[in-house]
């Protein structure tokens, strides 16, 4: 059995001397920096994540300046981070933390919990961070770190409860933020999917799945399902350097953003007279070729389609019509060039 104040302790020293520079991180937490970050981290990379980050806080330094801000604005600054209902969550709750909390945010997971888009794992990992509150933060990292340590073989997305009662019998009330961010850290860095250093790690002597020499096999998974396919038309309409872009509906995939005007999509190809029926005005167009996309829940194949002309639309010179466009678009926008 691991004895919890001696794997903390290895873990917190290790830490101490291995943290990693994050530009949300300050001895004196944010909230708003830490909340902003937990949000963009959500199914991206910090790398990735790392430069939206300094752009939305550079125009929007404080949750008072990101209330204010237009919905369009925040939705095109949000453009190629994904999973689109965050950044209107986002906005909700920055909006809610000004009217509702004065512009301070509660500074515990039952009050962080009631505020739009923040679930349990963001409630965590902010009242720990940013509030020293003694919260169990369990993301992916965490999860990966205890599935090995305690050699669960109990495979995801199953294992999932498991994995977080295990953590908790790891928290502790001293330096509760620092510990959270010491697991994440030791995730990221060295229990890493594939490849993990074993011999770099702090906790390695604790670890019941290295002790078996088959750590790399740890967190058991369970057999994905096949992600169905769908299929659609992207139409890139252009004039004079300018690019026709449409609003989406508010709710659903990639809601609220600009896009490129599209044909529904379904679950079989579409044929060129269909695509041609389905485009958003009479025109001479030519098929640019096909992009593929993968999204949570399903991949996607769009044939773009390419004409010249005008017509009521949302007009973006085309260098700003790529800045603005989620991934999915940019791809079909870039294929047509």
């Amino acid at each position: 059995m691991i004895e919890p104040a001696k794997f903390r302790r290895a873990l917190l020293a290790w830490y101490d001397a291995n943290r990693r520079s994050l530009p949300w991180r300050r001895d004196d937490p944010d909230p708003y920096f830490v909340w902003l970050s937990e949000i963009m981290l959500q199914q991206t990379t910090v790398p990735h994540a790392a430069p939206y980050f300094l752009e939305f806080t550079r125009r929007w330094p404080t949750v008072g300046a990101l209330a204010g801000a237009e919905d369009a604005e925040v939705m095109a600054a949000w453009a190629g981070l994904g999973y689109y209902a965050r950044a209107r969550n986002l906005l909700a709750c920055a909006r809610a933390v000004a009217t509702e909390h004065g512009g301070v945010f509660p500074s515990t997971e039952e009050g962080l919990r009631a505020l739009p888009g923040v679930g349990a794992y963001t409630a965590a990992a902010v009242a720990s961070i940013a509030f020293g509150q003694a919260a169990n933060v369990v993301d992916g990292n965490v999860e990966r770190v205890m599935a090995r340590v305690f050699a669960v073989e109990t495979p995801l997305p199953a294992a999932k409860m498991e994995l977080t009662a295990l953590a908790l019998t790891l928290v502790a009330a001293e330096r509760p933020g620092d510990w959270a961010q010491a697991l994440m850290d030791l995730g990221a860095t060295i229990c890493r999917p594939k490849s993990p250093l074993c011999e770099r790690c702090p906790v390695a002597a604790f670890c019941a799945a290295r002790a078996t020499g088959l750590q790399e096999t740890f967190p058991r998974k369970a057999p994905k399902a096949d992600r169905p396919r769908r299929y659609g038309v992207a139409y890139v309409l252009a004039d004079e350097g300018r690019i026709a872009l449409v609003q989406r509906p508010p709710k659903g995939l990639l809601g609220g953003m600009l896009g490129l005007p599209t044909s529904d999509w379904t679950d079989a190809p579409w044929p060129e007279a269909q695509a041609l029926a389905a485009a958003p005005r009479v025109a001479a167009w030519r098929l640019a070729g096909e992009i593929e996309h993968v999204f949570t829940h399903f991949s996607l194949t769009l044939r773009v389609m390419r004409a010249d002309g005008d017509m009521p639309a949302i007009w973006r010179p085309l260098d700003e019509a790529r800045q603005a466009l989620p991934s999915v678009f940019r791809k079909a926008l870039m294929k047509a060039s």
